[in-house]
C-alpha cells in the first residue's frame, strides 16, 4: 500500500508536469519566498533519490543530495526523473541508518527503508501542498482536489460526510 500510495503522489506530479510550460515551472513565487515549482519538484525527487542511492550501503544522509538544476528547469527531465523514482522503489524492508550533521556534530540513529519512504511520501505531500499555492496564479492548471493533502486528512473528510 505503501509504494503504491507513493506511486499515486509521483503520478500526480507528472500530471503537473504536463500542463506547466517549462517557463511557469522554473519562475520564481512569491507565494513560494521566490522559489519555482521546480525548485520544490526537485527537492521531493532528490530526497527520494538520495534514499534509492543509500538503500544498498545502508547510510542515509539527505544533506548529501546532488541539487541537479536539470530536474527544476526542463519538465521533460523532470518527468524522466519521476520514472525513474518510480522503477527505483524497493520492496523489501531492511535497516537503514539515518546520518545528520547538526552544529558540526554527526549523528546516526537506526531507521528502516519503510519509515524513509512514508517520510519521503509525507514529505512530497508537504511540497505538493506549497506547490498548490503557486499553481492559483496558473489559470490553465487543473488539479485534483486532494493534491497535496495527507492522505489521513482525505480518510477524515469522507467520515465526515457519511
Amino acid at each position: 500500500m505503501l509504494l503504491k500510495s507513493i506511486k499515486h503522489s509521483l503520478d500526480e506530479l507528472t500530471n503537473l508536469l504536463d500542463q506547466l510550460s517549462d517557463k511557469e515551472y522554473s519562475k520564481p513565487y512569491g507565494v513560494l519566498s521566490d522559489s519555482s515549482i521546480g525548485e520544490h519538484i526537485r527537492h521531493i525527487l532528490e530526497m527520494f533519490q538520495c534514499l534509492e542511492n543509500s538503500y544498498d550501503s545502508g547510510i542515509l544522509n539527505y544533506d548529501n543530495r546532488e541539487r541537479d538544476k536539470r530536474i527544476e528547469t526542463k519538465i521533460q527531465f523532470a518527468k524522466q526523473f519521476v520514472l525513474d523514482v518510480k522503477s527505483g522503489l524497493k520492496s523489501d524492508n531492511k535497516i537503514i541508518y539515518l546520518e545528520q550533521n547538526i552544529n558540526g556534530l554527526t549523528f546516526r540513529i537506526q531507521s528502516n527503508y519503510y519509515r524513509e519512504l512514508l517520510y519521503n511520501l509525507e514529505h512530497c505531500i508537504h511540497h505538493q501542498a506549497l506547490i498548490k499555492v503557486a499553481l492559483f496564479q496558473c489559470d490553465n492548471v487543473v488539479l485534483d482536489k486532494n493534491f497535496g493533502v495527507a492522505r489521513s486528512t482525505i480518510e477524515y473528510r469522507k467520515q465526515c460526510v457519511q
